[in-house]
């Protein structure tokens, strides 16, 4: 894992800092405090070529939709395929909880 050279306490601290928010609008005011907004757009960028990936669509659906660079786009497939399963992992769970709230609203 590439984290692994970067495993220290700070790091450490951060997730934890992360696993305590309760709330969308938290995540928020505490991105807002943490990253610039072209850091968050980014992440959330590369977050959603994982889906679309995942989905099947194309690199040029994924370049129109979100605006990725084929480097992006190329780089997240390549993390999907040869990586640790981050993305799978937490777009596996948002579905599943997507599917929870939809079920909970019927």
């Amino acid at each position: 894992m590439q984290l692994d050279k970067l495993r220290q306490k700070e790091v450490d601290n951060l997730f934890a800092a992360i696993l305590t928010l309760n709330s969308i609008e938290e995540c928020y005011q505490f991105f807002d405090d943490l990253c610039t907004v072209g850091e968050i757009k980014s992440l959330a960028q590369r977050l959603e070529v994982a889906r679309m990936l995942k989905e099947g669509f194309t690199y040029n659906r994924i370049e129109a939709d979100t605006g990725a660079s084929t480097a992006t786009i190329s780089r997240v497939k390549r993390c999907l395929h040869y990586g640790t399963d981050g993305y799978t992992l937490a777009l596996d769970r948002l579905k599943e909880q997507q599917q929870q709230d939809e079920g909970a609203q019927k």
